[in-house]
């Protein structure tokens, strides 16, 4: 009987810059994947570190931006220089919104989070759910700092460990003799 592909999450505080760095990479390689955020609040960076943008999960990319693009005139077009427009136009071009892990329900394979604070926040949600299907997922943490550069080159690091566990995958389905998933040949022949 043949299984599902590897079903891939991604996460991180806010939803904006290493998840979904992650998910644009991991999407272009043909994984199914979706990223999410654990915090309360969505939140960028503001005129002062002190003062950072916050949004809630429910604002979309595109509002985010739009409001940042207003205010990036006011301030000397700092979310130009900083890289946040152009994050934002590269998220809203993924999803429309950032998601909440604590509000999906989904089932995953493998599950990648971008630090520590957040694998146990992860973990705390996994555990504190009601199990379901009894279905085990990995759970690893790749710590990135949160930047644009860093965000980049994790999200290589995360493509070559899901690249990986998709080739142990296979290996150990074709010793058990079971057939191709859906997309495996596809997602193969792009590694």
């Amino acid at each position: 009987m043949p299984s599902a592909p590897l079903r891939v999450a991604v996460v991180c505080s806010s939803n904006q810059n290493r998840s979904m760095e992650a998910h644009n990479i991991l999407s272009k390689r043909g994984f199914s994947v979706r990223s999410f955020g654990t915090g309360t609040h969505v939140k960028l960076p503001g005129p002062a570190p002190d003062k950072p943008n916050v949004y809630d999960f429910k604002t979309t990319y595109d509002q985010m931006y739009n409001d940042l693009l207003r205010k990036d005139k006011e301030l000397d077009f700092r979310y130009t220089q900083n890289g946040i427009l152009h994050m934002l136009d590269r998220n809203k071009r993924i999803k429309p919104r950032p998601e909440r892990f604590q509000n999906c329900k989904d089932v995953f394979d493998l599950i990648l989070t971008c630090e520590e604070r957040v694998y146990d926040q992860v973990v705390e949600d996994l555990n504190s759910r009601e199990q379901e299907t009894c279905q085990p997922v990995h759970v690893i943490n790749v710590d990135i700092q949160d930047n644009h550069e860093e965000a980049t080159l994790g999200a290589f690091l995360i493509c070559e460990l899901c690249q990986c566990v998709f080739c142990h995958r296979r290996l150990k389905q074709k010793f058990r003799g079971d057939q191709n998933k859906p997309g495996d040949e596809e997602l193969e022949q792009q590694l």
